[in-house]
């Protein structure tokens, strides 16, 4: 349903110059940077935002009462290059202290609370009563900037879209499935030859001269959004696979027997 969303601002866009559409009652629409790209490969900039079920915990506060709300912006360039950003309002994803515990490592400062709102290391206390801190961290560190960018996300999404938001959200930890999601999902595409000619040479500019900053010693150059990704994806194709930590396929593997299904098959 979301696809159609993104495809109904998009067909928007060109009679109009700008498409905006908005989704509720949907659920995980997996990659927000998916719904961006459906509009940059039509030479326009795409604009994707979803709420999530709440995970983080407000700036001063000690319940978790917004979600990680994806923002996304695609913009093309040249030569079918393109600007990429897709990223979690909170300092980082879920999924990351999921797998520290795994491997019974500690997390980096600034990534998550306990239960009484205080700075923690153990992905175990922010995972069991605890929740992720907004980007920036702490309120010393900018954290309330990252809940206020949660927070625009939820205005456009949950609020705008007429479906719910905040602790209205189900848990996505303990889910009760007798309640439905209902998140809200905010798309705009913009076709930038309505704004001025010579958008896509400008974007490449933009990028290449940041690419051809002088790096640190010690790091492989300065990035753009989206350079990761790519790279990333090159590797697998050369690999023919993605790489795992061992610690994840045990966990796979219990749960397959746990599920009765047949265990992924790895090299």
């Amino acid at each position: 349903a979301v696809v159609s969303t993104q495809s109904t601002g998009i067909e928007k866009c060109k009679s109009t110059g700008v498409g905006v559409v908005t989704a509720k009652g949907s659920n995980h629409y997996g990659i927000a940077g998916f719904y961006g790209l459906m509009a940059e490969k039509q030479g326009l900039i795409g604009i994707s935002m979803t709420n999530t079920s709440p995970v983080v915990v407000p700036t001063r506060a000690k319940q978790c009462t917004i979600g990680t709300n994806a923002i996304s912006v695609i913009a093309p360039a040249e030569n079918e290059d393109y600007f990429a950003m897709d990223m979690a309002t909170s300092t980082v994803a879920l999924g990351k202290l999921e797998v520290a515990r795994r491997k019974g490592e500690p997390i980096p400062p600034g990534w998550g609370c306990d239960s009484e709102g205080n700075e923690s290391l153990d992905p175990g206390a922010v995972l069991d009563g605890g929740g992720l801190l907004p980007l920036g961290g702490t309120e010393q560190s900018g954290g309330y900037k990252g809940y206020a960018l949660a927070s625009s996300v939820e205005v456009l999404c949950g609020i705008l879209s007429g479906g719910n938001w905040g602790p209205h959200i189900r848990s996505w930890q303990n889910p009760d499935r007798s309640k439905q999601a209902n998140l809200g999902q905010f798309f705009m595409a913009l076709d930038p030859e309505v704004f001025g000619f010579g958008f896509t040479g400008r974007m490449q500019q933009f990028m290449d001269e940041h690419r051809a900053l002088d790096p640190v010693e010690g790091t492989d150059g300065v990035l753009v959004a989206g350079d990761p990704e790519r790279a990333a994806e090159k590797a697998c194709e050369e690999r023919g696979g993605i790489l795992y930590h061992p610690a994840f396929m045990q966990n796979m593997e219990k749960l397959a027997k746990k599920l009765n299904v047949p265990p992924l098959k790895h090299l």
